[in-house]
């Protein structure tokens, strides 16, 4: 099978809730990517085979397959086609195992995958307004939200309220370090938006990190799931807007392009997990595609496994036997955000940077999914 490369990877800031990016429609957004890639490559757009994009919320402003549609208004040739994948939290990271699977195949040679979500003008469960779990789902297994998944993994590992809160300012600390040396200044493509007063400006960094989070304001948040339980805001993920592109090329077709390729994917893997718990996918994921590129976690240099809620990253930590030091080393979407559609693409994109200003080889990443799946990435640094 052929050897599929990274050429280019590039992100939106990502926004907080009703924040400086929800004046910018998604489809925009995703536009504004797919634009940026081919004007930091060079390439023609006409060469690109397929844009694949992950949405999870596909409605309104999301919906009539908002991959074509930021294809368009990107100013591509009608030719080139798209497609919207909803995966759940690991839409944009199946959209680039999509993707790659293209590339190997001989399919295509070119092909841009990512992601885009504004959960401020699409609010999350907007798809499913008006609906219910069917009966024959119901008998079978307990569906629950995954904020209720949270707490159960919470209990499972026995996770205390003060370990997650821990995290969650360890989270923020991270990023507001990374922000303050200029991490994300690479990857990060910047945005003009609409301020509330109608003005105009250019949004560079993301908003989610907070400098004033203490571990006591973190402790004295209401949980939100169970009375006596420990998931709060303040642990969770953040509601944000954001997207995120990946150009993935055959190795040959790069060098025949005259461009450096950056990464390679080695491995991926996606699995089924408990519909219940919801959130425990990650752990089997990393285990699977650890197994299919023959390494193990030692090997790695980063992981980026998302932080839905806090017990998701610190529960895979433990059944991994990994290093803390090495896990979201800039901080995850507890402080950056987590726009529901981008979030795959948007930690590939992050995890290559850090790779690449560290030196490091291997990177995975993973994350879990809505109704109990998981997706799991192993990328290496090519000198």
């Amino acid at each position: 099978m052929r050897e599929v490369v990274v050429v280019d990877a590039i992100r939106t800031p990502v926004g907080k809730r009703n924040g400086s990016l929800s004046s910018v429609r998604p489809d925009d957004m995703a536009a504004q990517i797919l634009r940026g890639l081919v004007m930091r490559t060079g390439i023609s757009p006409g060469l690109v085979e397929d844009v694949i994009l992950g949405c999870v919320m596909q409605v309104e402003e999301q919906a009539m397959n908002i991959a074509r549609v930021a294809a368009l208004m990107a100013d591509f040739p009608i030719h080139v086609p798209g497609t919207t994948v909803d995966r759940q939290c690991g839409s944009s990271q199946q959209a680039v195992h999509f993707a790659a699977q293209a590339i190997m195949s001989g399919d295509m040679d070119i092909v841009i995958a990512g992601g885009v979500e504004s959960m401020s003008r699409i609010p999350m469960g907007s798809t499913r307004k008006n609906t219910t779990w069917s009966e024959n789902l119901t008998s079978r297994y307990e569906m629950k939200g995954q904020g209720v998944g949270a707490e159960l993994v919470s209990q499972k590992w026995g996770l205390s309220r003060s370990q997650l809160d821990e995290y969650s300012l360890e989270s923020h600390r991270r990023a507001i370090q990374a922000q303050k040396e200029g991490r994300f200044e690479r990857e990060i493509m910047p945005i003009e938006v609409t301020l509330a007063d109608g003005s105009k400006s250019i949004m560079t960094q993301d908003e989610g990190p907070r400098k004033n989070t203490t571990i006591e304001k973190l402790g004295s948040l209401k949980t939100v799931f169970k009375e006596d339980g420990v998931i709060h805001a303040g642990n969770s993920s953040q509601i944000s807007d954001g997207a995120a592109g990946i150009l993935l090329m055959s190795k040959e077709k790069a060098i025949e392009l005259g461009l450096k390729p950056r990464f390679r994917i080695i491995a991926r893997s996606v699995v089924g997990s408990d519909p219940t718990l919801m959130l425990t996918g990650p752990i089997e994921a990393s285990k699977r595609v650890l197994k299919k590129a023959k390494l193990t976690i030692d090997d790695m240099d980063i992981y980026e496994v998302n932080e839905a809620f806090a017990p998701v990253p610190l529960s895979w930590l433990e059944e991994l036997k990994a290093d803390p030091q090495k896990l979201n080393p800039n901080g995850g979407a507890i402080a950056l955000g987590h726009p529901l559609g981008a979030s795959g693409a948007r930690l590939m994109v992050t995890l290559m940077h850090e790779l690449e200003r560290t030196r490091g080889q291997y990177g995975l990443q993973s994350i879990c999914e809505g109704g109990g799946m998981a997706n799991a990435t192993i990328i290496e640094r090519i000198n």
